[in-house]
Parts: structure tokens; sequence; C-alpha cells
């Protein structure tokens, strides 16, 4: 019974979480993607620039060492090598720490780079911002950038199992054009 009632009120918090990032606008496909600079676990900074020439898969996620986003970013380090044979770079982005954010790769060996967006800044300037518990998080969505620096392709509303598959996909699409 109370993994029922568990169940029930997941499922509740995330529809009303999905139901507030969707109002958002998010950056169009063919629009030149907001730049920013984020500190990385390391404690480097990060900017969007610095990957000029790439693609560029920047998800947003919403908490370092939750279930959903656990499984997003193990799926990409477990496709990290397909990503980098394609040329592509995995950021992920959450306002969560810098701190947070090594800890969480050690954790779970991520060789890719999470950055801090403690203030929201960025996640906001991405249309990918929700407020939960009166605290502001990440709405998990995902942007291919291409090498010119333009939004190729966004998805909202990730679902964290099977989302590295279809970037992929879609990327390989995204390059033959």
């Amino acid at each position: 019974m109370k993994k029922i009632f568990l169940s029930i009120i997941v499922g509740l918090t995330t529809l009303a979480l999905v139901e507030a990032a969707e109002t958002q606008t998010q950056p169009e496909p063919g629009k030149p993607a907001p730049d920013f600079s984020l500190a990385t676990g390391d404690g480097s900074q990060v900017s969007l620039k610095d990957y000029r020439g790439k693609w560029i898969v920047l998800y947003f996620y919403p908490k370092d060492f939750t279930s959903g986003c656990t499984m997003e970013a193990r799926n990409f380090q477990r496709d990290l090598a397909k990503y980098e044979g394609v040329g592509a770079v995995i950021l992920g982005v959450s306002v969560d720490t810098a701190q947070s954010h090594k800890d969480f790769c050690a954790k779970e060996g991520l060789n890719f780079k999470l950055l801090a967006d403690p203030d929201a800044k960025v996640s906001t300037e991405y249309g990918s911002i929700m407020d939960y518990k009166g605290s502001k998080l990440a709405a998990r969505n995902t942007f291919i950038i291409n090498p010119k620096g333009e939004i190729a392709k966004v998805y909202t509303s990730v679902k964290p199992a099977d989302h590295s598959e279809q970037v992929l996909k879609d990327l390989a699409e995204l390059k033959k054009s």
C-alpha cells in the first residue's frame, strides 16, 4: 500500500513539474544558442563558445543523485564513446553546486562535464526552469547545438530511460543534412 501511495505522489509531483516546465519558451531551432559561462565540478569555467565547431548535447536535469537524473547521466556515460565518435560533446546543467556535481561525477563515474547553474540564470534562458516546493530546479530538457552555435533540435519533458539513444539517432540525422 505504501508503494502505491508513493507512486501516486511521485506521479502527481512529476505531472505538476512537467506542466510548469511546458509553459516556458525554449530557444527555437535555427536560432543562436544563448551563450553562458558556468563552473564545473573541477572548479573551471565552461562557456558555450569553447565548443564552437563541435556538436553539443546540452541537457538540463533537476537534481544530482536522484533516480531519474542518475539514469539519464548513466545512459549518456554509457554512450559517451558514440557521442565522441560523431564529434559531439555532452554538457549537463542543473542548479546544483559545483561540489555536488563533482561528488555526483565521482560516484557515478561520469566523464563528461556537469555545469553548476545555482542562480538558475542559464536554465531560465533556455526555458528549462521549474518551481518545486518553493525552489527552482532545472526542467528535464535537452538541446542539440550545431557547430555554428545554433539550436538544431529541442527536446522537452524528456524521459530519461531512452533519451540518449534518441539523441544519438537524431544527431546522426542532423549531421547528414
